[in-house]
């Protein structure tokens, strides 16, 4: 789709109402709704993080989406497919929306200047780590040449509009658990990139309010 035909239709997200728990549901490992009661308590006093589902034009004028490839580290999100996002700081953010701008900025290198905030999606609960995680949806109307922070991502993924609407990319794949046991769940493939638990849940969500508009 055509970035201007995109900017049209997508303003009208807005005004409508998010699916949350209905969206998340599609893309859920299967163990993770009895894991959420079990930790429903530990998740009152999380950590918060923000994240920013950027999109933005190709120099053909096409809609894209930008996701990251996380470092391999000692960390439960290690070697991941995720947002730009991260931690939100005491003294540097006053809210999540400017957490998940500040961090995309730093991790990917696109000036804050050029990114609107166009809608804050539902917050995702993640226990293996302990965060509340706050996606926002966002939109850069330039042409942006990625920079990325080499301590913490491996690989910039651009994903094609058309590709993240399509029923296509998505797969059931076997991933290991903290069960000590492998279990099959829903994931997106995305230029061959696997993406499953969270990120999945969080976009399966954008995907959903996203085809109501275009």
């Amino acid at each position: 789709m055509l970035f201007n035909t995109f900017l049209e239709s997508v303003v009208k997200i807005k005004h409508l109402e998010l699916s949350g728990e209905d969206s998340h549901a599609k893309m859920s490992p299967p163990y993770r709704l009895e894991l959420a009661k079990k930790v429903r308590e530990k998740s009152k006093t999380a950590r918060k993080a923000g994240v920013m589902a950027l999109f933005y034009p190709n120099t053909n004028d096409e809609t894209y989406l930008v996701l990251i490839l996380r470092k391999t580290y000692k960390g439960v999100h290690s070697a991941q497919v995720g947002f730009p996002g991260g931690k939100y700081e005491d003294e540097d953010d006053n809210d999540l929306m400017i957490t998940a701008i500040r961090e995309t900025e730093e991790e990917i290198g696109v000036n804050r200047i050029h990114i609107d905030v166009l809608k804050k999606m539902s917050p995702l609960y993640i226990p293996p780590s302990n965060f509340m995680v706050h996606p926002y949806i966002g939109i850069s109307k330039e042409y942006l040449i990625f920079t990325k922070q080499d301590e913490e991502v491996e690989a910039i993924i651009e994903v094609k509009l058309s590709d993240f609407l399509s029923d296509n990319k998505i797969l059931t794949t076997t991933v290991p658990t903290s069960f000590d046991e492998a279990v099959d769940v829903p994931a997106f493939n995305f230029n061959g990139h696997i993406v499953w638990g969270a990120t999945a849940m969080m976009l399966g969500e954008i995907k959903d309010l996203l085809k109501q508009v275009l």
